[in-house]
């Protein structure tokens, strides 16, 4: 099944067609909607469900990365998901995207991670309780995602989780030069909206490998070419060292996908955590040459990851039905 960034262009994701007609195409069904979180703030929702005849076997839940946003490349790839046989939900994080709040600050990643159990839990509800669900993060998103894991609040447990380009660490090739870092709790104190905190690189420039996908993600009206601000790279960092601190906490079954030459998030970091996670179940593919954003990858190479995401999360799905717990294979 070919991944529909192969009909994007470097001005649209959907390429030539409109919203509605790039749907109708993929044979999926797509709603959206504001909520409003204990803060005030509303935050901008979306989901992707298969058609008939194809039978929904699990729910996917979706968390993008910092400057990302549910509606561009990450809608693609939830696209692919509901194409999959997967009923897919995404959440804009505050300050991205169509939500409110100021533009990519995140000062607190803690009411973030609330936002997205509130919402997933949600969306969890309008299915069987007897279909799996799955986490698919991101970059920023991956970090986030463990935390959901972590909470082992009221919440339903999760059936796995895919990591995508996770922040488990900052690369040093991308971190701020020394001794910008070690001032950052001062910045951060006195200008915590500041836009100061310089990187190597811009994060297009670095994450997708082709040229057209660059100018693409560029071309979101919704996304930042602003330098990070200090007070959310300074929670940046913070939330590496917590989920750092606990990878030996982690029992979910667990894919962990990275590129090999990733310079933003530091492929060590998820090679340390597919190590001390106690999961009995967990696969890591770090895939040499690749980028940060596996999606901005030579065609082939998106086929080659994509496939091997929707094989591990459909495996797991028919496991689950084969059970008695889960929901019906794709006639």
């Amino acid at each position: 099944m070919v991944h529909p960034i192969a009909e994007a262009n470097d001005r649209s994701p959907f390429g030539s067609l409109s919203a509605s007609e790039f749907y109708a195409h993929h044979s999926v069904s797509h709603s959206s909607e504001f909520i409003t979180n204990p803060r005030g703030l509303k935050l901008f929702t979306q989901s992707w469900i298969p058609l008939p005849p194809t039978k929904i076997i699990g729910t996917i839940a979706v968390v993008h990365g910092f400057t990302g946003e549910s509606n561009w490349f990450v809608q693609l790839t939830a696209v692919h998901l509901a194409k999959s046989g997967f009923a897919t939900c995404a959440i804009d994080h505050q300050g991205h995207g169509f939500s409110e709040g100021l533009m990519c600050h995140i000062p607190d990643i803690n009411p973030v991670v609330d936002d997205c159990i509130t919402f997933f839990d949600s969306f969890r509800a309008q299915h069987p309780q007897s279909l799996p669900s799955f986490l698919y993060a991101e970059s920023l998103g991956g970090a986030i995602a463990l935390l959901i894991h972590l909470r082992r609040g009221p919440s339903r447990p999760w059936d796995g989780i895919v990591l995508n380009g996770a922040m488990c660490g900052i690369s040093p090739k991308f971190k701020p030069p020394w001794p910008l870092e070690h001032f950052l709790s001062v910045l951060a104190w006195l200008v915590p909206t500041w836009q100061v905190v310089p990187t190597r690189g811009s994060i297009p420039e670095v994450s997708f490998k082709e040229e057209w996908k660059r100018r693409l993600a560029i071309a979101s009206p919704r996304r930042s070419q602003a330098r990070p601000r200090a007070a959310t790279a300074l929670e940046l960092l913070r939330v590496c060292r917590e989920v750092q601190g606990r990878f030996g906490e982690v029992e979910v079954p667990l894919l962990i996908v990275h590129g090999g030459d990733d310079v933003v998030c530091d492929p060590a970091c998820v090679e340390e955590l597919y190590k001390k996670a106690p999961s009995k179940d967990k696969t890591i593919k770090v895939y040499p040459g690749m980028w940060h954003q596996l999606v901005g990858e030579p065609q082939e190479d998106v086929e080659l990851v994509f496939g091997d995401i929707v094989a591990w999360l459909r495996e797991r799905a028919e496991r689950a039905a084969g059970s008695g717990g889960g929901g019906v294979s794709e006639s």
